[in-house]
């Protein structure tokens, strides 16, 4: 039997998709109908080239002359992302970050829907969330399995972190997102990626002391609003 074909995608590579999605989701709103690569480039924050090559790892999308097809390679990009059907996810740790990422528009925007909120205070418990009610975290595995929810968010204390995180993992959860200062422990098959706070002030903080030693190129979490108002016409695995 032919042993099947795996695609190798770098991970920068992967992290510059939801980039390039945000700007030409902006552009499709506007109503612009092509863009160059220079253009995507520089509302994305990196250069032309790159972006040519990033987008070569899926098809060739651009015609010469004219440029790429905005909602053509908006659709093939979210189909990339996986946006293409809407994914159920879950909260672990329901204070302040965690109601904040709840009641995020970034959830429905992006093809994510919060099936569950879960936390172990009982003055949390019953209270009701963009419209879902914080259930117990005994309850996580029961709603993981009935949702079928395959992405769970971490915003716990640290001394809790690693115990939501087995509880995830035994429902069937296989990719977290973690807010929790901790280091987690979980089987190579599921895949975790951090957000740390604190360490990417102090990057930023680094690079205000050393500022000769800045990158070129930049990631823009805003690169999709600065390309509208600038009126252009035409994640890493942790295991156990």
């Amino acid at each position: 039997m032919p042993e099947r074909f795996v695609r190798r995608i770098p991970e920068p590579t992967v992290g510059r998709l939801p980039v390039y999605q945000r700007v030409l989701h902006e552009l499709a709103i506007r109503g612009v109908a092509t863009v160059s690569s220079a253009e995507l480039a520089g509302a994305a924050g990196v250069n032309a080239a790159k972006v040519r090559k990033d987008l070569s790892h899926f098809g060739t999308y651009g015609t010469p002359g004219t440029g790429y097809d905005v909602d053509y390679l908006l659709g093939q990009i979210q189909r990339e992302l996986g946006l293409d059907h809407v994914r159920p996810v879950v909260i672990a740790g329901m204070g302040h970050l965690g109601h904040a990422l709840a009641r995020s528009q970034g959830f429905t925007a992006g093809g994510f829907r919060i099936v569950g909120l879960f936390d172990v205070d009982p003055g949390r418990l019953g209270e009701v969330v963009a419209g879902v009610a914080v259930r117990h975290t005994d309850d996580l595995a029961e709603v993981c399995r009935a949702e079928c929810a395959q992405i769970g968010i971490v915003t716990t204390p640290a001394s809790a972190a690693q115990d939501v995180v087995d509880r995830l993992v035994s429902a069937g959860v296989s990719a977290i997102l973690n807010f929790a200062p901790a280091v987690l422990s979980v089987p190579p098959e599921v895949q975790v990626r951090h957000v740390d706070f604190s360490a990417e002030l102090q990057v930023l903080a680094f690079y205000q002391a050393h500022p000769e030693t800045r990158p070129d190129e930049t990631p823009r979490p805003t690169a999709g609003a600065r390309a509208a108002s600038n009126g252009l016409g035409e994640g890493h695995r942790v295991g156990g």
